[in-house]
């Protein structure tokens, strides 16, 4: 199988998967949500901290490792286009749009492991300022008693 056709096979295949229910209930009475609380996402910060520190992996690893081609191969590339060959414009041609993939994946990574960075101390900080709220009205009704 061709790579174009298996990527047909594949996406027709997801697109018959996804199904999207606003404000309903399946047919069948369920609860709507994929878990066995019946909520529709659930996260804990474990996740977020672990998701967050991979994108983290990635970026640096990447950073490095993305870069080991790029001198020699717009130094090929110059010395190509120096000698009156045709490929070597075409060659840096490839390196540039590999710089700017490189950049825009480098960017992705990083804004994935901010959010989540920021994801969990905002759900943190929530999560004291609800114990926060909470035991100031469990006090009010000790004065109501």
């Amino acid at each position: 199988m061709t790579f174009d056709a298996e990527w047909a096979a594949l996406r027709a295949e997801s697109t018959q998967r996804v199904d999207m229910r606003l404000n309903s209930i399946p047919a069948d009475g369920g609860s709507g949500g994929g878990g066995p609380s019946g909520a529709d996402l659930a996260v804990n910060q474990d996740n977020l901290g672990a998701i967050g520190h991979d994108a983290y992996g990635l970026r640096t690893r990447l950073s490095k490792d993305g870069d080991h081609a790029r001198p020699s191969t717009f130094d090929a590339a110059i010395a190509l286009t120096n000698g009156n060959f045709t490929s070597g414009s075409a060659l840096l041609k490839v390196h540039d749009r590999w710089n700017t993939h490189m950049k825009t994946l480098l960017d992705a990574c990083a804004q994935i492991s901010n959010h989540l960075d920021y994801s969990k101390a905002a759900h943190a900080k929530d999560d004291v300022q609800i114990g926060g709220d909470l035991i100031s009205v469990s006090k009010l009704n000790d004065y109501l008693k």
